[in-house]
C-alpha cells in the first residue's frame, strides 16, 4: 500500500482571501475537510438524524452481489474500484467484503483530501482484507483520476457516494459529472450517491443536530484559517445557522457573528468587520428529484443503467455507464 500526497494550502489561501472580501462572504465546504473536519464528519454520519448514511448503507448491503456481477459483466476479469472522498470506507467495506469473499479480481483506490483518514483506512483494510490490493491517494478528485493511469482494456468503476455531489449547484454538478466522463472509457461505470427530495423537516433535521456536531464541523473552517493562515477569528463569537429551501432543494449553511467582529488575516491582506446580521456562507447540500437524475450525465455520454433506492425512497445510488 502507498500514499501519494499533494497540498491544497495555496488554493485554500487564495480562496479564503477572495471569499472573505466579497460583499456576500463565502467559504467553500471542501476546505472543512482537513483531518479534524474529516473526523467531525465521521461523527455526523453516526447521528440518528443524519439519515443519509443509514440509507446508503442499506442500499449497498442489499446490492453488493448484484454490483459485483455488473462490474464483472461481459467477461470482464479485472477492474479498478476508485472511490472519490473515501473517508473511513464505512459503506464501501460492504462491497469490499462481498468482492473479496467471492474471489473477485479487482483493486481498490481510495481518494481523500485527509491524509490521516487515508492512513486509518489503509491500516483497517490491511487487517480486514489482507490480500486486497490497495493504492490510496491524498489529492483532489481530478488530480487523482489523472494520476491513476487509465487503459481501455481495464474497466474503471468510480464511486462518488454519500451525496457529496449535493455540494455543487446543478450546473456545477453536471459539469463535474462531465469531467468524470471525460476520464472514462467505454464500459466504465460511475456510481453516484444522491439524496432525494422529501419532507423538508426531515432534511433540515439532518443538518441541524441537537448535539451541535454540524456546527463544530462548519466552525472548523474558521479554526483552519486561524491555524494555517494566521487569522484571528474568535470562535466563541460565531454561531451556525442552516436553512432548507424546498423550492430549490438546497440546504444552505451559514456562520454568523453574535456581536460585531473584526477579522484580520495579515498575510493575505484581509481586513473586514462583520456586523451583526451579516453571514459567511459555508456549505450547500442540494437534494435531487428523480427527474433531475435523468438529466445528469446525459450530455456526457453516460447512460443511466440502474437506480437503487432504500426502502423509504430517501436516497439513491445511481449507476451510469460510459457508452
Amino acid at each position: 500500500m502507498s500514499t501519494t500526497t499533494s497540498t491544497l494550502t495555496s488554493d485554500f489561501a487564495k480562496h479564503v482571501a477572495k471569499g472573505l472580501l466579497t460583499p456576500l462572504a463565502h467559504l467553500s465546504s471542501q476546505y472543512i475537510y482537513d483531518d479534524q473536519g474529516s473526523k467531525l464528519f465521521q461523527q455526523i454520519m453516526g447521528l440518528e438524524s443524519y439519515y443519509l448514511t443509514e440509507c446508503e448503507f442499506e442500499i449497498l448491503q442489499a446490492s453488493a452481489g448484484m454490483l459485483r456481477k455488473k462490474f464483472s459483466d461481459n467477461g470482464q476479469k479485472y477492474f479498478e474500484l476508485i472511490e472519490l472522498g473515501a473517508g473511513d470506507g464505512y459503506k464501501t467495506k460492504l462491497l469490499l467484503k462481498d468482492f473479496t469473499e467471492n474471489s473477485t479480481d479487482f483493486n481498490y483506490r481510495p481518494v481523500d483530501i485527509s491524509d490521516d483518514i487515508l492512513e486509518e483506512l489503509e491500516s483497517d483494510l490491511t487487517k480486514q482484507f489482507p490480500n486486497l490490493e490497495v493504492e490510496s491517494l491524498h489529492a483532489s478528485y481530478m488530480e487523482a483520476l489523472d494520476s491513476f493511469q487509465a487503459t481501455p482494456d481495464i474497466r474503471r468503476v468510480i464511486l462518488f457516494l454519500g451525496s457529496n455531489i449535493g455540494n455543487f449547484s446543478f450546473d456545477a454538478a453536471n459539469e463535474f459529472v462531465g469531467k468524470i466522463a471525460d476520464r472514462m472509457h467505454t464500459g466504465d461505470y460511475f456510481v453516484l450517491g444522491i439524496d432525494l427530495r422529501k419532507n423538508p423537516r426531515t432534511i433540515l433535521a439532518a443538518y441541524d443536530d441537537d448535539l451541535g456536531v454540524t456546527a463544530k464541523f462548519n466552525l472548523n473552517l474558521l479554526t483552519r484559517i486561524n491555524r494555517e493562515l494566521g487569522g484571528n477569528f474568535d470562535l466563541n463569537a460565531w454561531a451556525f445557522y442552516p436553512l432548507y429551501n424546498a423550492e430549490t432543494g438546497e440546504v444552505r449553511s451559514y456562520l454568523y457573528p453574535k456581536t460585531d467582529q473584526h477579522v484580520s488575516i495579515p498575510q493575505l491582506g484581509v481586513e473586514r468587520t462583520f456586523v451583526v446580521g451579516e453571514v459567511i456562507h459555508t456549505e450547500v447540500s442540494r437534494k435531487y428529484s428523480k427527474k433531475e437524475l435523468g438529466i445528469l450525465g446525459k450530455t456526457h455520454g453516460l447512460e443511466r443503467v440502474d437506480m437503487l433506492l432504500d426502502r423509504r425512497g430517501y436516497f439513491a445510488d445511481v449507476i451510469y455507464q460510459k457508452k
